[in-house]
């Protein structure tokens, strides 16, 4: 359930970078490379976090946490490549 919540976070992050990405940039294409920008970093500090509330607040062992942490941050920067190879 954990999992979901932080993913389902993650794309409410993504939106937040697009929308002050479209208010930041002049054009579409920039507001998305933007957004992407702003929002990988972020994410991966955010996951990395989540990461170490898993090893050190829950026990589990890092090992543990490399297959979650794998999951947690590729899905949400798949999907911010996705949307910027299609509306970029």
């Amino acid at each position: 359930m954990h999992t979901a919540v932080v993913l389902f976070f993650s794309v409410i992050l993504l939106g937040v970078c697009h929308i002050l990405a479209r208010k930041l940039a002049a054009t579409s294409a920039s507001a998305t490379r933007l957004a992407t920008l702003m929002f990988l970093p972020l994410w991966l500090v955010t996951a990395g976090c989540n990461m170490w509330m898993g090893v050190a607040g829950a026990g589990y062992t890092v090992a543990e946490e490399l297959s979650m942490f794998a999951l947690v941050f590729s899905v949400p920067a798949a999907l911010a490549l996705f949307i910027r190879w299609k509306l970029a």
